[in-house]
């Protein structure tokens, strides 16, 4: 099956229909990408080998000229993480009044040319409620008078043995018939389930807590500095109460803003006790903030972002040898669709016979 990816930031789609391929539950070949930011694209072009693929860029810029989208090789399966800045609960929510918003109709034009069979997307869960349900209802409207059938549901990351709390939208169109059923087989525990029973004999990574993949000595540059930690665990002031605890097991969500260290209630940071003992010792548990600011505490590595959203740690570590920057690697990993959940939702739609 032929596959082309838009905003494909660091290829969470591709990883994942490589590791499908490679476990031979169906073979998929890219056909191109597109990514407007560079320094993802040089992510995406120091892991993949893209020889021979088109390469779309700026999709608007693209689509702007239909010939482009003609001169596109046909494929089968289109797939992206249309950007979600307009839907989500920390963005500004303009929908399709704001120009992100306007992203999810560059996909229909190129749907409207080629008409491939499948198409999956991926959006923050506030998608579903943006304008009172009005937006979703829109981009499902469009897939229909495309000529697509559509089901859509919420998935957790953590769900899928990767251990951080994501909850995203995944919709899945396609222009084969679809069981009158199919909105309630597409659920998260069915889709779950079948990941249950087979994922120890597939190629994807899993893991229980970040335990297993937080590194027990990394630069000291990860480490926080004496100013900034009494920061870094504030509970917060005024009208923004959050509590703002360190080592937690399963971390919370990823944010393409990690690099500019929020607060222990919006990312994630450990101390190098936790660490070592593999969760034995929790100073959380006994030790005040201020005396939590006194022990040495580290925020996560790229490679253990990358590492949380399924990726292995080499993606990171071939970028940055390519000359992409922690700050742009935080960004990407906090920007990526998890690849186990990817994987999991297609392995079901391959399994109820939904995608072929």
């Amino acid at each position: 099956m032929t596959h082309l990816e838009l905003f494909s930031g660091i290829g969470g789609f591709r990883r994942a229909l490589d590791l499908l391929t490679n476990d031979g539950v169906m073979e998929f070949e890219s056909v191109g990408y597109s990514e407007i930011d560079a320094k993802a694209s040089l992510t995406y072009t120091s892991n993949y080998n893209t020889e021979g693929e088109v390469v779309l860029g700026d999709i608007v810029a693209f689509t702007a000229n239909r010939q482009n989208i003609e001169y596109l090789p046909d494929f089968d399966l289109l797939t992206g993480g249309f950007p979600c800045q307009t839907f989500s609960v920390m963005g500004k929510q303009a929908g399709f009044e704001e120009d992100r918003g306007q992203l999810f109709f560059r996909i229909a034009d190129i749907l409207a040319v080629k008409r491939p069979a499948n198409v999956l997307l991926e959006n923050v869960k506030n998608l579903y409620v943006h304008d009172r349900g009005n937006t979703f209802a829109r981009i499902v409207q469009e897939l229909n008078n495309l000529g697509y059938n559509v089901i859509s549901n919420i998935f957790d990351t953590q769900n899928y043995h990767l251990p951080q709390r994501r909850r995203r939208v995944l919709i899945f169109a396609t222009t084969h018939p679809l069981p009158e059923n199919a909105n309630e087989l597409f659920t998260p525990s069915n889709v779950q389930n079948l990941f249950d029973e087979h994922y120890h004999n597939l190629a994807v990574p899993h893991y229980d807590t970040v335990l297993d993949l937080l590194e027990h000595q990394v630069e000291q540059k990860y480490f926080l500095s004496e100013r900034i930690k009494p920061t870094i665990l504030s509970d917060g002031s005024g009208r923004f109460i959050s509590r703002s605890d360190i080592n937690q097991m399963i971390a919370r969500t990823l944010t393409a803003s990690m690099h500019k260290m929020h607060r222990a209630c919006q990312d994630n940071y450990y101390s190098q006790d936790f660490i070592d003992t593999n969760g034995a010792v929790n100073p959380v548990r006994n030790m005040t903030k201020e005396q939590l600011a006194q022990i040495p505490i580290r925020k996560i590595t790229p490679e253990e972002a990358f590492m949380l959203q399924g990726f292995p740690p080499e993606f990171a570590t071939n970028a940055r040898n390519a000359g992409v920057s922690d700050g742009a690697l935080y960004k990407q990993a906090g920007n990526a669709v998890s690849v186990n959940t990817i994987y999991a939702v297609v392995y079901f739609l391959i399994h109820n016979h939904f995608l072929y």
